[in-house]
C-alpha cells in the first residue's frame, strides 16, 4: 500500500466535502449580518432627534463635505446597521469616541451624557444587527490547521512524525491560523492530507521484525572530527576530549554512529567544565550537517558543571543515517585557540568524557502505535525482495474490520459513532477484500478514508438550541449550545492544540462535561498538564508574533553580539513568562509591567542583570532601574518588531496598538512611501517622522501610532538598551572589552512622546505607567484575542456585551490570567456555536 493513491476514495469524498463547505460557509459568520439578521429596525426618530444633533455639534465640521478629515464622511453615513460596511464604519466611530480620540484634543469635549448616548446607540444597533440565525452561529466550519493536524495524528496513532512540512501553509485571519474563515480547502489539499496519512500509517503499522536495540559507549578521541582536525583546538584526556572553541565546523560529532533504524534513542553525555570558575554551556544538535542550518533540530542547551562531571540524559527521535553534534557556547573561535594550541590554551573548555547511545527503544513489539489499530491480532511472516515482512491476518475479516474501524472512528472523529457512519468504510474494506487485497491492506484503505474524511479533518460543532441563550452575558442572542463532544474538542484544541484525551471523551459520552463544576475541574486539570505548554507556544507565538523570530537576521556589523542561543532564549523567556502568570493566576497587567521575568544567563547579560549564569531559566526579580518588565521590553518582542538593521517607531507603534491595545490603525495610503531609517547617522527616525507628519493625509494616524513606538526607541533591534543609535557612517568609535566594534556611536536616542489625549511620557517606564491607568483596555483586548484563538472565530459586533461581561467578572479577580481562561470557557461565546 505504500505510495498508492486512493483515487476512488478521493473522488467520493471531495463532492461530500464540497457540499458541506457550500452549505456551511455560504453567507455565515459575518460581523454585521445582512438580510438574515433578526435585528430590529433602526429607530429613525431617535437618530434624527438625538444622534444627528450630537454628530452635528461635535463631528460634522471636520467629517463632511468633499474633503473630510481622514477621508471619513459622517454626513452621508446612514443608520443602517444591516449593511456590513456601514456597520463597520459606525463601529469605527464607537472605538474612536470611546477611546477619547475624537473629537481631537484641540476641540471642545462633548458632554459625558452625549458621549454615552452616542456609544450606547451604536453598540445597541450593532448588537441587534448581529443577532444571527441560531442555526448558523458565529464560528464557521473550520478544519484542523497544520499544527493541530500533526498533533492529532500523533495522539491518534501514537507516532512522532513531522507532517507539517507535508502540508501547505495555513492562512491567518484576525492574527491566528485556526480561524475558520481563513482555513480554505481544495482537492490539492486533500491529496496532501492523503500523503500525510500514508506517511503516518507507514510509521504506525509494524511490518518488520523487531529492530535490535544497540547500546554503545563511544571513544571520543577516535572520532573523525578529532583525528582529522586541521587546527589544534582539541585536547585529549584519556578517551575523552576537551573542546575549547565554539566554531561550528569543529563541533564534536559521533562519526562511529550511523543509525540504520529511525526511532527513539536514549543519549547519555558525561561532561564538565575545566579551567573556569563559571559553567560552560553546550548545545546538542540532532541531524545531519553538524551545527549549521542543515536538516535537523536543536535538542537543547545544557550547563556543564565545574570540574565534577555530570551525566546529561535525554531521549530523542532520530531519523536514519543522521547523527548528533556537541558544541560549546561562548568560547573563542578556532583561529584564536590554534595560535597557542589546545594543549597550552589557558581558557575555559568543555570536557566531554564519553557519550552513550542506546536504541531504538521499543519496550514492546509490535509497538503501541500498531496495537492501537490492530490490537493483538496475529501477524504472519512472508518473504519479499526487501527481507522478511510481517502482516496482520484475521480468521474473521469482516467482524475484526468492523471492530477496528469502530474503535478507530471514535478516536479519529472525536465523538461517538453510529453504525450508519461506520458502514461506508466497512463496505470499502469488504470491497478491497473481494479484490483479493490482504486483510491489513483492506483495513488500511478504510483507515486512510477516515483520515481524509470531513469528520476527521473538520470540527463538527453541533448542538441544541437552548431555552435561554447567552444568559450570562446578558444579551438577547440565541445560538446553538455545543453538545458535550463539540465542547470537549473546542476545550482540548484551545488548551492543548490536540484531540481530547480519554477522560474528556468519557465525560462527553456521559453528558457530564457541560456541567459547570465538571468543566471548571477539567480546565484546571488541563492547565496543570504538561500538554498545556502548547497554549503558551501557539497562542503566545501568534498573539505576540513570536513566530516571526526567524524572519530577520540582525546585521553582523551593527549587532555582532547576536547569536543563536540568544534567539532561542528570547522566545523561551516569553513562553515561560506566560506560563508563570497562568500557573499562579497573576494579573494580566504583568504583561504590561512586571517586577520579575524568566531569565537565563544569556538574556541576563543582554539586559544587564547580574548574578544569572548558564542556560537554565529561572524566575528573576528585576532591578528597579532595569527598564524591563512585561512583554513590551522583552527581547523577543523587540526583535520581531524590528528588521535586522533598524528600528521603526511606526512598526512598533502599530504593533502595540494592534497586539496589545486591540485598536489596530488603518492601512497607510498606497501612494505614501515608507520611511527608511538612516543607518549612516545623518538623521534620526524622529526627525524623519516629523517631516512625514507634515503631510495632512499622514498626520492623523501618526499622532496615534508614533508615540508608543517612540517609547520603545531606547531598545535596539535585538532588545538591548541603548542611549545612542548604532551607525555605519557618522559617529564615534566604540570599544567593548578592549575590542573595537564594527559599528559607530551615533545620535542620541529620544524615547519621549505625547499620547493623542495630551499625556506626556519621558521614556518606556512612564509609558507603561500610562498604559496601566486603564488596565481594562488591555484586559479587553487580551480577552478578544483569547476568544478568537479559543473558538476559531473572532467576536462579532453583537458580542461586545459578552466581552465586557467577561472583563467585569475577571476584573473582580484582579484580572488573573487563569481566571480569565475560566471565564472565557464558561461564557456563552465559548459554549455556543
Amino acid at each position: 500500500m505504500r505510495g498508492k493513491r486512493l483515487v476512488p476514495i478521493t473522488n467520493i469524498l471531495l463532492p461530500i466535502l464540497g457540499s458541506i463547505l457550500g452549505s456551511t460557509l455560504s453567507g455565515g459568520g459575518l460581523i454585521c449580518s445582512g438580510a438574515e439578521a433578526a435585528a430590529p429596525q433602526t429607530d429613525a426618530r431617535q437618530f434624527d432627534n438625538v444622534i444627528r444633533p450630537i454628530l452635528a455639534a461635535n463631528c460634522l465640521a471636520c467629517h463632511s463635505g468633499q474633503k473630510p478629515k481622514g477621508d471619513f464622511r459622517l454626513d452621508q453615513l446612514k443608520p443602517d446597521f444591516d449593511d456590513e460596511a456601514t456597520c463597520d464604519r459606525w463601529l469605527m466611530v464607537f472605538d474612536r469616541v470611546s477611546a477619547g480620540e475624537m473629537p481631537p484634543k484641540a476641540k471642545p469635549r462633548p458632554p459625558a451624557k452625549d458621549v454615552a448616548r452616542l456609544t450606547d446607540w451604536i453598540s445597541g444597533r450593532a448588537e441587534a444587527a448581529a443577532a444571527t440565525n441560531p442555526t448558523q452561529g458565529r464560528v464557521v466550519l473550520r478544519r484542523l490547521n497544520r499544527t493541530e493536524y500533526e498533533n492529532t495524528v500523533r495522539d491518534l496513532l501514537g507516532v512522532e512524525v513531522d507532517l507539517k512540512d507535508a502540508l501547505p501553509l495555513d492562512s491567518s485571519a484576525n492574527g491566528f491560523d485556526n480561524v475558520g474563515g481563513a482555513l480554505h480547502t481544495s482537492s490539492f489539499l486533500i491529496e496532501k492530507y492523503l500523503d500525510a496519512a500514508n506517511i503516518a500509517l507507514d510509521q504506525a503499522i509494524a511490518n518488520r521484525p523487531r529492530p535490535s536495540s544497540v547500546f554503545r559507549r563511544y571513544v571520543l578521541k577516535n572520532q573523525h572530527p578529532i583525528l582529522k582536525a586541521e587546527e589544534k583546538v582539541f585536547r585529549t584526556v584519556g578517551d575523552g576530549v576537551v573542546l575549547f572553541t565554539s566554531s561550528h565546523w569543529d563541533a564534536l560529532s559521533i562519526s562511529d554512529w550511523w543509525p540504520e533504524e529511525r526511532g527513539r534513542y536514549r543519549f547519555r553525555i558525561s561532561a564538565s567544565t575545566i579551567q573556569s570558575s563559571k559553567p560552560v554551556t553546550f548545545r546538542v544538535w540532532n541531524g545531519n550537517g553538524g551545527m549549521g542550518g542543515a536538516p535537523g533540530h536543536l535538542v537543547g542547551y545544557f550547563d556543564a558543571p565545574i570540574e565534577q562531571a555530570k551525566v546529561f540524559e535525554f531521549v530523542d527521535h532520530v531519523e536514519r543515517h543522521t547523527g548528533i553534534s556537541i558544541l560549546p557556547y561562548g568560547l573563542p573561535n578556532a583561529g584564536e585557540v590554534d595560535k597557542i594550541g589546545a594543549d597550552k590554551w589557558p581558557g575555559a573548555g568543555l570536557f566531554v568524557r564519553w557519550v552513550e547511545i542506546e536504541g531504538p527503544l521499543n519496550d514492546v513489539w509490535p509497538p503501541e502505535s500498531h496495537r492501537r489499530i490492530f490490537g493483538d491480532l496475529k501477524q504472519v511472516k512472508s518473504m519479499t525482495n526487501y527481507g522478511d515482512r510481517f502482516e496482520v491476518v484475521s480468521p474473521n475479516a469482516h467482524a475484526d474490520a468492523e471492530r477496528i474501524l469502530r474503535n478507530f472512528a471514535r478516536r479519529a472523529f472525536r465523538r461517538t459513532v453510529g453504525d450508519d457512519e461506520v458502514r461506508p468504510y466497512l463496505a470499502l474494506v469488504d470491497e478491497k477484500l473481494v479484490e483479493k487485497r490482504s486483510f491489513e491492506q483492506a483495513v488500511r484503505c478504510g483507515l486512510l478514508a477516515m483520515m481524509i474524511s470531513p469528520d476527521f479533518l473538520f470540527f463538527h460543532e453541533t448542538g441544541v438550541l437552548p431555552k435561554v441563550a447567552a444568559a450570562k452575558s446578558g444579551t438577547a442572542r440565541s445560538r446553538l449550545a455545543l453538545d458535550d463532544f463539540a465542547l470537549a474538542n473546542r476545550l482540548s484544541y484551545f488548551l492543548w492544540t490536540t484531540m481530547p484525551d480519554e477522560e474528556l471523551m468519557s465525560l462527553a459520552e456521559k453528558h457530564e462535561l457541560g456541567k459547570p463544576e465538571t468543566l471548571r475541574r477539567q480546565v484546571d486539570r488541563m492547565l496543570d498538564d504538561p500538554k498545556a505548554a502548547a497554549l503558551s507556544k501557539n497562542f503566545v507565538g501568534q498573539w505576540l508574533a513570536l513566530r516571526d523570530i526567524e524572519a530577520t537576521e540582525p546585521s553582523e556589523i551593527l549587532y555582532p553580539e547576536f547569536d543563536d542561543m540568544l534567539k532561542a532564549s528570547m522566545v523561551r523567556e516569553t513562553e515561560l513568562f506566560f506560563s508563570e502568570i497562568l500557573k499562579h493566576d497573576l494579573s494580566v497587567s504583568n504583561f504590561i509591567d512586571s517586577d520579575f521575568s524568566m531569565l537565563n544567563g544569556r538574556l541576563a547579560k543582554l539586559y544587564g542583570i547580574p548574578g544569572v549564569e548558564g542556560w537554565e531559566f529561572r524566575k528573576v526579580p528585576l532591578p528597579a532601574n532595569s527598564h524591563r518588565g512585561g512583554v513590551l521590553t522583552m527581547a523577543s518582542v523587540l526583535k520581531v518588531t524590528a528588521n535586522g538593521t533598524t528600528t521603526s517607531p511606526v512598526l512598533r507603534g502599530a504593533w502595540i496598538l494592534d497586539h496589545i491595545l486591540g485598536t489596530p490603525p488603518p492601512h497607510p495610503p498606497a501612494d505614501v512611501p515608507a520611511i527608511q531609517p538612516d543607518t549612516r547617522g545623518a538623521t534620526t527616525i524622529r526627525e524623519q517622522l516629523a517631516k512625514h507628519r507634515q503631510l495632512a493625509s499622514c498626520a492623523a494616524c501618526h499622532r496615534k501610532i508614533d508615540p508608543p513606538g517612540f517609547a520603545l526607541e531606547s531598545f535596539d533591534v535585538i532588545g538591548g538598551w541603548r542611549e545612542n543609535y548604532r551607525t555605519t557612517g557618522l559617529g564615534k568609535e566604540v570599544v567593548v572589552a578592549g575590542r573595537r566594534m564594527p559599528y559607530l556611536k551615533g545620535p542620541k536616542v529620544d524615547s519621549s512622546g505625547e499620547l493623542p489625549d495630551g499625556r506626556l511620557f519621558a521614556n518606556i517606564d512612564d509609558f507603561k505607567k500610562l498604559l496601566l491607568v486603564d488596565q481594562r483596555q488591555f484586559a479587553r483586548a487580551l480577552t478578544e484575542k483569547l476568544v478568537t484563538y479559543a473558538t476559531g472565530g473572532p467576536p462579532e459586533a453583537g458580542d461586545r456585551a459578552a466581552i465586557e461581561a467577561i472583563v467585569d467578572r475577571v476584573g473582580s479577580k484582579n484580572y488573573g490570567l487563569r481566571s480569565l481562561i475560566h471565564e472565557i470557557v464558561e461564557s456563552d461565546l465559548f459554549r455556543t456555536k
